[in-house]
């Protein structure tokens, strides 16, 4: 199934009928309703539905937006925080957001989970400085990296654990929702889970149908680019769990949510790790114009007929 997120063009919009029409005249007609949506909107959007003008292949938590959340903020609250106030928001506005989801026949729900407490100035964002300089080969780059590695992996478990306990807890609604919960690949290593920790939370819950992984193809490729893992080796591990994926390009070393083709990401490689029929959704920075996205989107329909669904 191939989508298109409402990130694009929220922002620019007032009315979410309207808001739906301009993504529709893009040449999709199947819809991911992403986070930062103010509940303004939803009026607007329950009536595109409803008059059959789009089908919604997924959300994005947290939809609609909290309301005393006034940007967009799908990390305002985590459910790996330390502050109890903050678990519940988070796990409250979850609950409401997958009821949402069943209203407008989700497949899945894709989920933020947290974070571990390390400052991204103080370790990503200075590992990709490094290697934006051209530094990845230098001993100081090294060192980084692996003390980096170290002090995450030492604070880790609790972190991990909140977020494993939270979905023993969501997945109950997800399951009576018919919804599944979709784990997303993070792009800062501060980020819970990690790679090394997705794999044992895709094998806790192996049992389980409602809970899968989500792939993000820019957020990935940024881990991949300052060296912290190999984005074909790591769609050869999760590739059994995947759900879907967010797709958009990256500019080296670290703009992502670029239109596809624009940047330095191989799909011909990295999409056959994907099953044929799973969600595929243009995830694009509004910054991104029309005629580019509409250009983009016949060179991907010529590609990949097979996944233009």
């Amino acid at each position: 199934m191939l989508s298109f997120s409402t990130c694009w063009n929220n922002g620019r919009h007032t009315d979410g009928e309207a808001m739906i029409d301009e993504i529709l005249d893009l040449g999709f007609s199947n819809i991911e309703l992403s986070h930062g949506m103010t509940i303004a909107k939803l009026p607007g959007i329950r009536k595109a539905y409803k008059a059959g003008k789009f089908t919604c292949s997924g959300v994005h938590n947290y939809f609609p937006s909290p309301v005393e959340v006034m940007i967009d903020a799908p990390d305002a609250y985590e459910f790996t925080s330390h502050r109890s106030f903050d678990r519940k928001r988070a796990h409250d506005m979850t609950l409401q957001t997958l009821e949402l989801a069943a209203e407008f026949r989700a497949n899945y729900l894709v989920l933020h989970m947290g974070s571990v407490p390390l400052k991204p100035a103080k370790y990503t964002k200075r590992l990709t400085a490094m290697v934006a300089d051209g530094k990845i080969l230098d001993p100081d780059y090294n060192e980084a990296k692996i003390k980096f590695i170290k002090k995450r992996e030492k604070i880790a478990p609790l972190y991990y654990g909140r977020a494993i306990d939270t979905l023993e807890q969501l997945v109950v609604k997800a399951e009576e929702y018919g919804i599944i919960l979709a784990v997303e690949s993070r792009s800062r290593y501060e980020d819970v889970p990690s790679e090394r920790e997705m794999l044992h939370l895709q094998n806790h819950f192996k049992d389980n149908p409602w809970i899968g992984y989500w792939h993000d193809f820019g957020h990935v490729q940024l881990k991949h680019n300052i060296g912290l893992l190999d984005h074909v080796d790591w769609l050869k591990q999760i590739s059994p769990h995947i759900i879907g994926a967010h797709i958009h390009d990256v500019e080296w070393p670290a703009r992502d949510h670029r239109t596809p083709f624009t940047g330095t990401l191989d799909y011909k490689t990295l999409l056959p790790f994907f099953p044929p029929d799973c969600p595929i959704i243009w995830e694009l920075s509004p910054t991104r114009k029309t005629e580019e996205i509409k250009q983009a989107l016949q060179v991907w329909r010529q590609l990949f007929p097979e996944r233009c669904q």
